[in-house]
């Protein structure tokens, strides 16, 4: 999900990234997100998939409101992301298209360029289905067309509505199963987060460090 086609210089983005192959067998997903232009600090953090992507099909889901941004693989979450005050200045806010693309990564996602992609492989084909999409839309226009996009808030009814239909009581925070399956999720196959990486951030996002 971006918006870097309305605000160049300081966007939003959330995403799902199919890393492919690293070290192991099994398959990399890595999660990020920027707001309000946050390019420079990167919010990656990386999976080992479960099952091989490429043998059928399964559901990569991304919850986003006013609350927190769940990433979710087969239901099962995988990340979370509360929205606090010390996350609020890059919590992406702005309305957001969906974005689904092929792309050569070579330079960040394999060791600056480690294990290139090999052309001689191509073309290179991904396969989709069973899109859905729910929640506040927004009518977008241009010169040429119209699109819709999402956003992480909707007008309100009143003081204790809203129109969003993933932002009631039931999506502001994770249910026990939920909790439970998340743990499993981080434990057993994240091997990578930004927020322990000492290396490359000498001071931690303030996310990393806040109660």
């Amino acid at each position: 999900m971006s918006n870097s086609d309305v605000f160049p210089h300081n966007h939003d983005e959330i995403d799902f990234e199919l890393l492919g192959h690293e070290k192991r067998r099994d398959w990399v997903l890595q999660t990020n997100l920027y707001g309000n232009g946050s390019v420079h600090t990167g919010r990656e953090e990386k999976f080992y998939l479960w099952f091989d992507p490429t043998l059928d099909f399964h559901d990569y889901t991304i919850l986003w409101n006013n609350h927190h941004i769940v990433f979710l693989v087969d239901n099962v979450p995988i990340r979370e992301v509360v929205h606090n005050t010390a996350i609020s200045s890059v919590y992406p806010s702005k309305p957001m298209s969906i974005i689904v693309t092929i792309w050569d990564g070579s330079e960040w996602a394999t060791h600056g360029g480690k294990y290139p992609v090999n052309y001689n492989y191509a073309p290179f084909i991904t396969t989709m289905k069973g899109i859905e999409l729910e929640g506040c839309i927004k009518q977008q226009q241009n010169n040429t067309n119209s699109s819709s996009i999402l956003t992480p808030t909707c007008s309100k009814r009143s003081s204790t509505s809203s129109f969003d239909p993933v932002d009631g009581e039931g999506f502001m925070k994770l249910s026990s199963q939920q909790m439970a399956g998340l743990d499993w999720a981080r434990r057993k196959h994240m091997f990578y987060s930004y927020c322990q990486d000492t290396k490359r951030y000498k001071v931690l996002p303030p996310e990393c460090t806040a109660k």
